[in-house]
């Protein structure tokens, strides 16, 4: 019997739908579908009449969301088995087939994870749970976080702890890792929480925190690339947003938030036909995160395309 699939709470879902055009017969496009929680609400709102475009790069989660997203009536839906990256070219090309503009009228980018890779021990996201140290959200490409953190030099893994998780005792943790693969090398995630815990001063760490948190946010990035190319790929996809289209972003993290603010600004500078309807990124609620404290880091920016009347 398959088990039932775990419970997750969509971040900040009343300001993404409020932003977004939703409206019968629009065209919806969601790079990150995971467990379809702003997926179903999407295309919900597009029906009937609608177009549904989703990416995500994890198949387990692609087939998950599948399934609720066969429930919705009225919206014909479409979904990839790919990288966000690559949403542009697939869409474009779904839409070829079909013999339809590639526009959208709503674009969806969350760049957080669920709660399903999250508790599964077996993709070695999570510090609480004992599991092979992976990271991967696509096992069948790349390498595992183990191979990656067994052979790079110290001055490499402090590179990666820094820039991508701001982690202050990066130095320190990254000696921990050389040092101790020597005599065992890394294979769970328990080897790099003792890592962690062995190089990170008991008296100076954030009671708020757990202190491997930031550690494994940066070598999950680092693995699956998150960042790579996030910029170029957002000023892509808003060349997919029709006439009056608005794109939101989720990011979690500063480097994630930089991309997009980023992107942004390129797009909106120079009279082009887009708007930012974020001038600094939106938070959840005080609400939101007490009923929900993993949406805490998250920051939510939106870009519109300007209508024709008005880019003319």
């Amino acid at each position: 019997m398959t088990a039932p699939a775990p419970h997750h709470v969509s971040v900040m879902m009343a300001e993404v739908l409020g932003y977004l055009p939703l409206r019968p017969g629009a065209v919806a496009l969601d790079g990150t579908v995971g467990l379809a929680g702003h997926s179903v609400a999407m295309a919900e709102r597009i029906a009937p009449g609608g177009f549904f475009f989703g990416t995500d790069w994890d198949e387990a989660m692609l087939a998950r969301a599948r399934e609720r997203l066969q429930a919705v009536v009225g919206v014909e839906i479409h979904l990839a088995h790919a990288d966000y990256r690559l949403l542009p070219e697939r869409f474009s090309s779904t839409c070829a087939s079909a013999g339809r503009p590639a526009l959208a009228d709503a674009i969806l980018l969350d760049l957080g994870l669920n709660n399903a890779q999250i508790e599964d021990p077996s993709y070695g996201i999570s510090f609480r749970t004992e599991g092979p140290l992976d990271m991967r959200m696509d096992r069948s490409v790349g390498e595992p976080a183990s191979a990656i953190l067994n052979r790079m030099s110290v001055g490499q893994i402090e590179q990666i702890l820094w820039d991508l998780g701001d982690e202050r005792w990066a130095r320190r943790i990254a000696q921990d890792i050389v040092e101790r693969r020597k005599t065992q090398p890394l294979r769970t995630t328990s080897d790099l929480v003792d890592c962690v815990q062995a190089a990170v001063p008991a008296a100076k760490r954030d009671p708020r925190l757990h202190p491997a948190t930031r550690t494994f946010q940066a070598v999950r990035i680092y693995v699956n690339q998150e960042i790579d190319g996030l910029q170029e790929c957002l000023e892509e996809m808003a060349g997919l947003l029709a006439p009056a289209g608005v794109m939101v972003v989720l990011a979690y993290h500063s480097g994630e938030d930089r991309a997009v603010k980023r992107a942004f600004q390129s797009l909106a500078r120079g009279g082009g036909p887009y708007e930012i309807l974020t001038p600094k990124p939106e938070r959840p609620s005080a609400e939101e995160v007490a009923a929900n404290p993993k949406s805490r880091s998250a920051l939510l920016r939106a870009l519109r395309r300007l209508p024709l009347e008005t880019a003319s």
